[in-house]
């Protein structure tokens, strides 16, 4: 649905777009946008709810990957910015999967979708109804289980993570689930030597995705190196 009388680059790729795709296209009064959204800039579109992939078929997406797995696990994350930040990070960095918790946790929502800037759309998400029991079965499928706690003695950059990774990051406020944490391989940390004790689970997350991209493409910067 397009405001009647919006107009400008934008709009019209929008349209554009709309038509080549054989999708309905309304031109609607303003008026009508303002009832269904406060902040629309004249387009709104109706789509059918998010369909999740199941953990299965992101177990297949790690087999058939050239490159180092990499699934990132989120237990009871319930705020939607941190989630879809989180999305974002695993999308940027070329993750297989994302798997999250299907009650008492955020799913895929509006504001999940909009904090995750077009990554759901890269990414196969699966809710599943019990963590430990997927941890479990991606350890089965030969991945490491990597948890991030800020009470673990082992540095996050101090640990090899150039190798097929399940990194399980907790909730806001209490971390890992003492269960969730049993069930990982290796809980590790990040340093914090200021006052703070713990860093937003989205920024924790995201740091420790891209200490293992940093890890991996250091290797292969090197092996390009030996053979050249």
């Amino acid at each position: 649905m397009v405001a009647t009388g919006a107009h400008g680059e934008i709009i019209t790729d929008i349209v554009d777009r709309t038509r080549a795709r054989k999708i309905s296209l309304q031109s609607v009064d303003r008026r009508r946008l303002d009832d269904m959204a406060t902040n629309h800039q004249g387009v709104i579109a109706e789509v059918a709810p998010y369909v999740y992939a199941s953990l299965e078929e992101i177990i297949v997406a790690t087999r058939d990957t050239p490159a180092l797995p990499l699934v990132l696990v989120l237990d009871v994350l319930q705020d939607p910015q941190n989630l879809g930040s989180l999305l974002r990070t695993a999308a940027a960095a070329g993750a297989q999967g994302v798997v999250i918790l299907e009650h008492r946790a955020v799913g895929v929502t509006p504001a999940v979708m909009k904090a995750a800037s077009g990554a759901i759309e890269q990414l196969k998400i699966a809710q599943v109804g019990n963590i430990s029991h997927a941890i479990d079965a991606l350890k089965e499928a030969g991945l490491w289980a990597v948890g991030l706690d800020a009470r673990a003695d082992e540095r996050y950059d101090q640990f090899d993570l150039k190798r097929p990774l399940a990194l399980v990051v907790g909730g806001e406020g209490k971390g890992l689930r003492p269960l969730v944490r049993q069930h990982c391989d290796v809980v590790v940390s990040l340093p914090m030597p200021g006052q703070i004790e713990s860093l937003n689970a989205a920024v924790a997350g995201s740091i420790v995705i891209y200490e293992a991209l940093r890890q991996r493409t250091a290797v292969q910067g090197s092996e390009l190196g030996v053979q050249s």
